[in-house]
């Protein structure tokens, strides 16, 4: 069993305390200890760390980092240990490879001298690292990955293999509140087979392992596996989510229930709008068709997930009224170049022409259009920039 937490506070503009502590419990084995970092930003480009440690890896240490480029980052620490008063040196250097991902290498001296080359990435979806460690008594590598398959579950799949390590994990985990996540993993190893249970809150952490068998058995572990994942998917595909599926839905009705006047109002003064503009919007429409310019074929604004459902074919009158056709006000904003922009950070629906058909639900834009023979199309969110034509729309 573990656990750990951590508090950070600014101190002042420029300083930064963090405490944060930890316990183990393996058996009749425990062990803890406390750490407190000091920061300091010496400049826009360094800093300096001072850091002390008690408990298992009790030591002081002082680190500097500085930003040598716009892609890269220096750091150097001296550390000496409370326990046996060694001293260690360690240097490190980071470099930005694209925009989500990075690379280190880092040199320690000291007792146990070692070098590792590390990297990471981390998008709206996917994060990942390794790692690469040799040491002069010792090696050893590790990796993670994690998915993200909604704005609250993932997957995690991780391994070490080294001279003192050998262990996969997978598993999953799900967000239940703004702060706390939920996490099962199932991990085989030379240590055993064990479930783990871990709950993150903000910046603590809380691990429950539960040991399962301390031998390596093949049957067993595929059991261990292969039991809790279906119960998982079971419960998660026939309880859960019809449950949740149908509060969405009640939901969804009183909200449109309690908003039926405003949107009836809205959707009235959105087609006094279009009809303005149609003239003019068909003469541009008719101008673009015989240069091969752009033309909208079609526009739908509206409920997010209405408009991913199969383009409202399956839907019905009921949920057909959560989007409203706004090719006209579109085909009105192409200007004479043969362009259409809109601006990031605009709410659509207050375009002339537009009206909110799903207040209090998320929205986006389906658009597809013609430029020259070809035909495009694209969805984005509410607030998301467009620019057409783009030849990324090509279908």
């Amino acid at each position: 069993m573990g656990m750990s937490s951590q508090l950070q506070s600014q101190l002042s503009k420029r300083n930064v305390l963090a405490i944060g502590g930890n316990m183990a419990v393996n058996g009749n084995v425990g062990g803890g200890g406390a750490t407190a970092v000091l920061k300091h930003q010496v400049s826009p480009f360094s800093s300096i760390e001072f850091i002390g440690a008690v408990g298992l890896q009790a030591l002081i240490e002082v680190r500097s980092s500085r930003q040598l480029s716009a892609h890269s980052t220096a750091t150097m620490g001296l550390a000496m240990s409370l326990r046996d008063g060694s001293i260690n040196l360690t240097n490190a250097w980071t470099r930005q490879l694209s925009e989500t991902s990075n690379g280190n290498i880092q040199l320690l001296l000291g007792a146990e001298p070692s070098i590792a080359v590390g990297w990471q990435k981390k998008d709206a979806k996917v994060s990942a690292s390794g790692e690469v460690k040799f040491g002069t008594s010792s090696f050893g590598a590790s990796g993670q990955y994690t998915r993200r398959f909604s704005s609250k579950s993932h997957g995690r799949i991780a391994g070490k293999v080294g001279s003192h390590a050998l262990e996969i994990e997978i598993g999953g985990g799900r967000k239940i509140s703004e702060f706390s996540t939920v996490r099962m993993l199932y991990s085989v190893g030379i240590q055993g087979i064990f479930w783990k249970f871990e709950l993150h809150r903000d910046g603590q952490k809380l691990i429950v392992p539960i040991l399962l068998s301390a031998h390596f058995d093949p049957i067993f572990a595929t059991g261990a596996f292969a039991i809790p994942t279906s119960l998982y998917f079971l419960l998660k595909n026939y309880v859960a989510k019809p449950y949740y599926l149908k509060q969405e839905q009640k939901e969804a009705q009183e909200n449109t229930e309690r908003t039926a006047a405003q949107v009836k109002e809205a959707r009235a003064a959105a087609e006094r709008a279009q009809r303005l503009l149609e003239n003019v919007a068909n003469r541009k429409r008719k101008k673009q068709l015989e240069a091969g310019g752009l033309v909208i074929t079609k526009a739908l604004y509206g409920n997010s997930k209405v408009l991913n459902r199969d383009r409202m074919r399956e839907a019905n009158n009921e949920v057909a009224s959560q989007v409203l056709d706004v090719t006209l006000p579109l085909n009105f904003l192409v200007n004479d170049s043969g362009e259409l922009k809109l601006h990031e950070g605009v709410k659509k629906s207050g375009i002339m022409g537009f009206c909110d058909p799903c207040p209090g639900e998320p929205k986006s834009l389906h658009v597809e259009y013609t430029y020259g023979s070809n035909s495009y199309e694209v969805d984005v969110d509410d607030y998301e920039a467009l620019r057409l034509p783009n030849e990324s729309h090509r279908i």
